[in-house]
């Protein structure tokens, strides 16, 4: 899986490796590989890393050629790395870059987890990828033009090598809405931009945020089993992600949103 070093990734790592998978973690930061690794190992399970950056096809390829020399084959890929740069297109000129990067990691990043292990698993017979994409990819909105394109281009990406692999490759495209703590708004250029997610709901959206930030949600907010539920935690997130992972090889479950009840997000 990649961008396994931190966050969201690091929690599927752990949630897979505890169910009895063995864990490749990709990522482009070692030490924050390692300590995923060791975590894993010290409970008695079993994991392996590899540095890579998911926008060069030659290190992705490393990957997999490293799970199938440790391992014997590849059952799951996650194609999990990606970034958020949220922001106007006013803003272009500070957002530019990040833009650019944004479009090599979530697509070509993608592109090159599939090619990476397309051919093994068409010669195994089966195989599984899991997508990230998000809930920006649903629609064009304010200020996130160019991040909503990236993650749309990875569902027609999906849907095309589901097609494709006639059924030898279990496809899931995965669209989370707004997660605290994942540490995707460590990309974000302008913080208003989120507001188009939320539409005419912004004011409403702020003004949570603000009484999240300070511990200030009211009960019902922070519940999960409250219908008025506000957001979801990475946790839970990971665990969606393991449950489609956790299905039967005859069950695909091709797409999947995971949000919270309560959230405002208008897609």
């Amino acid at each position: 899986m990649t961008g396994a070093g931190s966050g969201f990734g690091r929690l599927v790592a752990g949630m897979t490796a505890e169910l009895g998978a063995h864990v490749i973690a990709a990522d482009i930061n070692e030490d924050n590989l390692k300590a995923v690794v060791d975590e894993i190992r010290a409970k008695g399970q079993s994991a392996e890393y590899k540095v890579a950056d998911v926008t060069d096809k030659e290190q992705m390829d490393a990957v997999a050629a490293f799970a199938v020399e440790k391992f014997g084959r590849i059952d799951v890929m996650l194609n999990n790395a990606g970034i958020m740069p949220l922001a106007f297109w006013s803003d272009h000129k500070k957002a530019s870059k990040a833009w650019d990067k944004a479009i090599d990691i979530n697509i070509k990043g993608v592109v090159n987890g599939i090619t990476a292990v397309y051919d093994q698993m068409m010669e195994q017979g089966r195989g599984q990828v899991v997508n990230i994409s998000s809930i920006y990819g649903n629609a064009g909105m304010p200020g996130s033009g160019v991040y909503s394109a990236t993650k749309a281009a990875v569902k027609i990406i999906s849907d095309s090598l589901r097609i494709e692999s006639h059924g030898k490759i279990k496809v899931t495209t995965l669209k989370p809405t707004g997660v605290p703590g994942t540490n995707l708004a460590s990309a974000v250029v302008n913080e208003t931009a989120i507001s188009g997610l939320a539409g005419q709901n912004a004011a409403q959206y702020f003004d949570s945020t603000e009484k999240f930030m300070k511990g200030e949600l009211p009960a019902e907010q922070t519940d999960s089993d409250s219908i008025e539920y506000w957001a979801l935690t990475p946790e839970e997130l990971a665990e969606n992600v393991v449950y489609v992972i956790n299905q039967p090889w005859g069950v695909n479950i091709s797409d999947i949103t995971v949000r919270a009840s309560g959230d405002v997000f208008i897609h």
